[in-house]
């Protein structure tokens, strides 16, 4: 993480940690369900921005796993936002 700081590679891996207990959590519990399609929309985003650095570092085996995880937080969004909401 040579263009990064410490401080910076801990907030990118804490929003990705709260984005994944976003979409286990409220539907475990039952408790504020509309957190999931916001948190899935929120990692979607962080996989956008993840892949346009990885592509900056020409590093394209990272872009295609951010690629993957977009797609399926994409669908989880979609999903929770679309026709078949609630």
């Amino acid at each position: 993480m040579a263009h990064f700081s410490a401080g910076t590679v801990r907030f990118i891996g804490i929003a990705e940690l709260a984005g994944a207990l976003g979409l286990i959590l409220p539907a475990l519990t039952g408790i504020a369900p509309i957190l999931t399609p916001l948190a899935a929309t929120g990692l979607a985003v962080v996989m956008v921005l993840a892949a346009l650095t990885h592509a900056r570092r020409k590093e394209p085996a990272a872009i295609a796993f951010n690629a993957v995880l977009f797609v399926l937080a994409a669908f989880v969004a979609w999903g929770r936002f679309g026709p078949y909401t609630f």
